[in-house]
């Protein structure tokens, strides 16, 4: 069976490019990002593109929704399914297999289950009105329009007021959704231990930081993006923000920034597990395997499905 969509997701620190562009190497495929970060420019280190892992025994493999957007931009879901549609078929079309790959959970969940989304324009008069209400209040308003499975809607004032506008919108509008066919689609999961998972990701940070990951904040930040608005891009660039503006000293910077990331990779296992309990088949892969014995449970579960 050809699956339309080869879904390869985990936690963050879990080594999914590296597979990904490993599989799709022997397939033939091209990778398209699952990852509500990797979609801007500049923002590398802090995102970890880890684009030299596109690079499978000197082939180039192709890859896509990775720097299609410029910092200050605000990506949405919307966009996201929109801009994925159009390149799903045009790599289909060419009868290339196409394999996702990511840890953003919403992303991975609005292709898989076909969510059917609108564009959801800026609210001035009710951001206005929302402005000047705490972060605490403004999670109150939100939970009153939607039920809350992670806290990243509610990360900063900036994202709670989105939230609400966004939750309005779909309480009021008239306007009908598109219609599209539900893809045929496998998913693979990388899973490790709690030890493990904890060790990759202080040493990734690690690795991170002495790449220039602080170097690119300060770049980003001189090339017009404030302080404020780094706290949008992820916890890296909203910790690096707090240490640039001198709110936290370098190693409160690094273990704060180190313990946000451990809770962060517990909610994309949580998200993955909910996934699963709502009827989503994973077929999960122990991390601690060696790259070929991953790739060889791939194959053989390919083909045997």
């Amino acid at each position: 069976m050809r699956y339309d969509l080869i879904c390869i997701l985990g936690h963050t620190a879990g080594g999914k490019t590296s597979i990904a562009a490993n599989l799709a190497n022997i397939l033939g495929g091209e990778i398209i990002s699952a990852d509500s970060r990797q979609v801007y420019k500049y923002m590398d280190i802090g995102t970890g593109k880890d684009l030299d892992e596109y690079i499978v025994n000197g082939n180039a493999i192709p890859y896509h929704l990775i720097d299609i957007v410029e910092p200050g931009t605000k990506y949405n879901i919307f966009e996201y399914t929109r801009d994925f549609k159009s390149v799903f078929d045009r790599i289909d079309k060419d009868k290339q297999q196409v394999i996702m790959c990511g840890g953003s959970g919403l992303y991975i969940e609005s292709v898989l289950e076909n969510f059917q989304l609108l564009k959801v324009p800026v609210n001035n008069e009710l951001r206005n009105s929302l402005q000047n209400k705490t972060l605490a209040e403004l999670e109150q308003i939100l939970l009153k329009k939607k039920k809350l499975h992670n806290k990243t809607d509610t990360d900063t004032k900036k994202r709670a007021i989105r939230a609400i506008e966004i939750a309005d919108y779909y309480e009021n509008s008239s306007e009908s959704f598109s219609k599209s066919t539900k893809l045929n689609s496998i998913v693979f999961g990388i899973s490790y231990n709690r030890e493990l998972r904890r060790k990759r990701i202080t040493e990734r940070l690690y690795e991170r930081l002495n790449e220039g990951l602080i170097e690119e904040a300060i770049k980003l930040h001189d090339m017009g993006l404030s302080y404020e608005d780094m706290e949008y891009y992820g916890l890296e660039y909203k910790y690096l923000s707090l240490f640039l503006q001198n709110k936290l000293t370098k190693i409160e910077m690094i273990e704060q920034l180190n313990i946000a990331i451990h809770q962060f990779a517990k909610r994309q296992m949580t998200w993955f597990r909910k996934m699963e309990r709502n009827g989503r088949e994973i077929h999960w892969i122990d991390g601690g395997l060696s790259l070929q014995e991953k790739l060889s449970y791939i194959q053989k579960i390919l083909q045997h499905a």
